[in-house]
C-alpha cells in the first residue's frame, strides 16, 4: 500500500506583529503633527519678520512716500534719514550712553551672578539655602514697587541721574534670574572633573574660572542674551531714575523723539532710530547663538 502525502497549500505568510500597525499609525500621526507645526511657525515668522522688514524700508523713505505709500519700495535710498536720527534727535548719544550702562552692567551681573551660583550649587556651608531663597525672593519682587525706595537710596548716595546709579540698580535686578538660571546648571557638572581639578593643584579660582566655567559656557551664554535683552529694552528703571536728558538712555531718547516731534514727526528718521535701537540686540544674539550650540561635554574636553 502506498502512502499518499497531501500537500499543506494553506497561506504560510507570518502573521502581522500587534504594534506594526500602531507604529504605523504613530508615525502618520507624528507627521501630521510635525506639518502642523511648521505651519504654525512658518505664520508665526512672518508675523515677526514682515514688521522687521517694512521698518527697515521704511527708514529709506522720506516722510511723503511713508505716508503715501507706505507698503511700497523708496524711489530713492534715503541714507540721510540715519544721519538724522543719529545727530540732530540725539540717538547717537542715547545709544553711547546704552552701550557704556548695558555693557557695564552686563558684565558685573555675569561674573558675580556665575560666581555666587557656582559657590551656591558647589559647596555647602549654614545659610546656603538661605541666601539662595533671598535671591528668588528677588524675583518675585515687582519693579515698580522699588522705585520709590530706589529714588530716595540713589539720591542719597549721590548717584541718581548718574550713568553709575542706573548700572548698580540693573546689576541689583538682573542678578536674582542669574542666579537662579545658572545654579542648577552649575549644579549638573561633573564633580569628577572638579576633583580632578584639585588632584592637579588648582585653586578654588583657577578651577573656576578655567574648568568649571568653560564647561558653563552654554548657560553662560543663554543668561547673557536674556539679561542683554532685558537691559537694553530697560525703559520704568531709567525713566524714573534719570531725568537728566544728557545721560538718556535708548529707550528714554526714543520716547522724547517721539514727543518733541508733535504733529510733525519725521518718520525717515523715526524708523531709522528704531533700527539703530534693534540692530544691536540682533548683532549679540547672532553672536550668541552659535555658543548656544555647545554642550557640557564638549567644553569638559578642552
Amino acid at each position: 500500500m502506498t502512502d499518499t502525502t497531501e500537500v499543506d497549500t494553506t497561506d504560510r505568510r507570518a502573521p502581522t506583529e500587534p504594534g506594526t500597525q500602531d507604529q504605523s499609525s504613530a508615525g502618520k500621526s507624528g507627521r501630521g503633527v510635525n506639518v502642523v507645526a511648521h505651519i504654525l511657525l512658518i505664520m508665526w515668522s512672518v508675523l515677526v519678520v514682515l514688521p522687521l522688514v517694512w521698518v527697515l524700508i521704511s527708514s529709506f523713505k522720506t516722510t511723503d512716500e511713508v505716508l503715501s505709500s507706505p507698503l511700497s519700495w523708496p524711489d530713492k535710498l534715503q541714507l540721510q534719514n540715519y544721519v538724522n536720527a543719529w545727530t540732530i534727535s540725539g540717538i547717537g548719544n542715547y545709544f553711547l550712553n546704552t552701550v557704556i550702562v548695558v555693557g557695564f552692567a552686563l558684565v558685573i551681573v555675569m561674573t558675580l551672578g556665575g560666581m555666587c551660583s557656582y559657590v551656591l550649587a558647589r559647596f555647602e556651608f549654614p545659610g546656603n539655602r538661605a541666601i539662595y531663597y533671598a535671591m528668588l525672593a528677588g524675583l518675585t519682587f515687582p519693579v515698580f514697587l522699588a522705585i520709590v525706595p530706589l529714588f530716595f537710596i540713589l539720591q542719597n548716595i549721590g548717584l541718581l541721574n548718574t550713568l553709575p546709579g542706573l548700572i548698580l540698580t540693573y546689576v541689583a535686578f538682573a542678578l536674582p534670574f542669574t542666579v537662579f538660571f545658572l545654579h542648577s546648571f552649575f549644579k549638573l557638572l561633573p564633580h569628577e572633573i572638579y576633583e580632578a581639578a584639585k588632584v592637579d593643584g588648582a585653586g578654588e579660582w583657577r578651577t573656576f574660572f578655567t574648568v568649571m566655567l568653560p564647561m558653563a559656557k552654554p548657560g553662560m551664554a543663554s543668561v547673557a542674551i536674556f539679561n542683554f535683552l532685558g537691559l537694553w529694552n530697560q525703559f520704568l528703571l531709567p525713566i524714573a531714575l534719570n531725568t537728566d536728558m544728557s545721560k538718556y538712555v535708548l529707550t528714554q531718547g526714543m520716547a522724547e523723539f517721539v514727543s518733541q516731534a508733535g504733529y510733525s514727526v519725521d518718520f525717515g528718521a523715526l524708523f531709522a532710530a528704531v533700527v539703530i535701537t534693534v540692530a544691536p540686540v540682533l548683532v549679540v544674539y547672532i553672536i550668541f547663538q552659535r555658543q548656544l550650540q555647545g554642550s557640557v561635554t564638549a567644553g569638559s574636553l578642552k
